[in-house]
């Protein structure tokens, strides 16, 4: 194989597809909102604050059922959250946590991984959560949830190991691998090591850049921590490394002079060999960087210290303006050029700075004594109610540009059943006043169609459910969702039937639609070309 860094591409896949899978299932749910979750954050936190729940009880090996589950929602809830639900609300989210993010409506869930070695894409299998039946107090049968395999390699996953202990268990590993015979996965695991002390290396560099840009930004706890961890891990490793090395030596030597004397090797141990070999040339690598790390560390204390000692001298430096101390002295009296020497000689005794500050130039350069300035003012003819008015009006003209782009959407749309671009573009080639209805500017109609195809399907009836529950304050800018359920109230106080989705989704023969002759913000005619979108209604 070319590249030896992909042969593991579809384990790293699969931690890829546990979070991946995830947030799938999760986004683009209209039932968070409807429980007071409105953004992605309120709604991992509560995903995961559930997978806890659920490793904690599969750990103590107790029943963990739906109304265990709710019940822990409602507690959070009460003491932290604190959204408006009641205990059977909680119990509902629960639920569609465990059956629908969790579990996909009970549907197997694959993430797609490519093999480089096979050349084709594979199958990975994910299960988060697993269900057993349960009875309680010996009658009442109930589905108890726990977590799987995967659901523990996610959660443990989220819990970052320390970067000392993340190098010794990869050696732990490496040298059972290496003593079981395990050459090729022995490889990967020497592979991983020297990455790792390549990024100690980096790291080290790194704090090397900060210190000598401003020793300030780097701070005392950052420079233990980073002398402690990497000292304590790397302090035993090299003599291991020498010992594994020599191992190594010793088999690859065994094998290759039995492939010479004695017979052919077939391919079990041929495959031996080229790990053998992988490894030896890793091994020596590590050692290397060892080295390079151990020294790094010297220079990174000597700098750190040297970089120290220059701040603390800056307190004794003493300042003086060169206008009063050497212009004007000079002005008073010429005859001082004849020792000007005297004045400039201590400045070429110093050492050179070698390191330009770049934050020091951009900083506002501020004389040590004050002096007396004459301010200026300007006065001003501003009268802030007019500007408040102008900007309203403002305001008030861009919604009234989005209102005519979604009502002449929504009127075609409800005569029909069914709408697409593709109609609509047919409809507004020949008549310029519709489509400056339907398409006000390229930004407006941008942004209605992303909105659109965002939601996928629109439940209004949750939406109108949302607002007689909840007093909100009128939003400023533009509100699809506010927008709409105000001009179907506006069709449905006409006799029209309420209607119960909106949905938008582009055409699957991928076809597209181009606009001619629409404007911009700025007045400059320009042609859309977009991706063809289907919109359809149910009562």
């Amino acid at each position: 194989m070319q590249y030896e860094f992909l042969k593991q591409f579809p384990k790293r896949m699969k931690n890829v597809g546990l979070y991946a899978l995830l947030f799938a299932n999760s986004s683009q749910k209209t039932i968070w909102r409807q429980y007071g979750f409105q953004n992605m954050d309120e709604q991992m936190n509560m995903v995961f604050a559930v997978l806890l729940y659920l490793m904690e009880q599969s750990l103590r090996e107790e029943k963990c059922t739906m109304d265990d589950i709710g019940a822990y929602i409602d507690a959070l809830n009460t003491s932290y959250f604190q959204k408006q639900m009641s205990f059977e609300d909680s119990r509902k989210l629960g639920d569609f946590i465990v059956n629908v993010v969790l579990s996909n409506e009970g549907r197997p869930m694959y993430f797609n991984g490519y093999d480089f070695e096979g050349r084709r894409y594979g199958q990975i299998p994910i299960s988060y959560v697993a269900n057993r039946i349960i009875y309680v107090d010996a009658e009442l049968r109930r589905t108890s949830y726990f977590l799987t395999d995967d659901g523990y390699n996610l959660l443990l996953g989220t819990l970052e190991i320390e970067s000392n202990l993340k190098l010794t268990i990869h050696e732990m590993i490496f040298k059972m691998h290496l003593e079981k015979q395990s050459y090729e996965k022995a490889a990967d695991d020497i592979r991983n090591v020297f990455h790792m002390l390549r990024i100690q290396f980096q790291k080290i560099r790194e704090a090397m850049g900060k210190i000598r840009r401003n020793a300030l930004n780097y701070s005392v706890q950052d420079y233990q921590r980073l002398l402690e961890g990497d000292m304590e891990s790397i302090r035993d490793t090299r003599s291991q490394f020498l010992e594994f090395r020599e191992m190594v030596k010793t088999r690859t030597k065994e094998l290759e002079e039995a492939h010479i004397n004695i017979h052919k090797l077939d391919s079990a141990q041929e495959q031996k060999l080229a790990s053998l070999k992988i490894i030896e040339y890793y091994l020596n690598r590590a050692i290397d960087e060892h080295q390079r790390i151990l020294g790094s560390h010297f220079d990174l204390k000597a700098l750190y210290t040297k970089e120290l000692e220059k701040l603390s001298q800056m307190s004794s430096i003493q300042r003086f303006s060169l206008r009063n101390e050497l212009f004007d002295q000079i002005l008073a009296d010429p005859q001082g050029l004849d020792r000007l020497d005297w004045f400039l000689r201590p400045l070429f005794l110093q050492a050179p700075q070698k390191i330009y500050n770049l934050n020091k130039a951009f900083e506002i350069q501020r004389p040590l004594r004050k002096r007396a300035e004459t301010d200026s003012f300007e006065q001003m003819d501003f009268d802030e109610s007019e500007w408040h008015k102008e900007q309203e009006a403002l305001r008030l003209q861009k919604l009234e540009k989005y209102r005519s782009c979604l009502e002449f959407l929504l009127e075609r749309l409800l005569e029909r059943g069914q709408l697409s671009l593709e109609e609509c573009q047919a409809e507004t080639a020949t008549a310029p006043e519709k489509l400056r209805a339907f398409i006000p500017n390229v930004e407006i109609f941008k942004e209605i169609m992303v909105e659109l195809l965002r939601g996928r399907e629109i439940e209004l009836d949750a939406l109108r459910r949302e607002r007689s529950e909840f007093i909100q304050e009128a939003a400023q800018g533009f509100q699809l969702n506010e927008m709409l359920l105000n001009l179907l109230e506006k069709y449905e106080e006409g006799g029209m039937p309420k209607i119960r989705t909106l949905s938008a989704s582009r055409t699957e023969d991928g076809a597209y639609v181009v606009f001619d002759g629409v404007t911009d913000e700025q007045g400059d005619c320009r042609a859309i070309r977009c991706s063809n979108v289907r919109f359809s209604v149910e009562y």
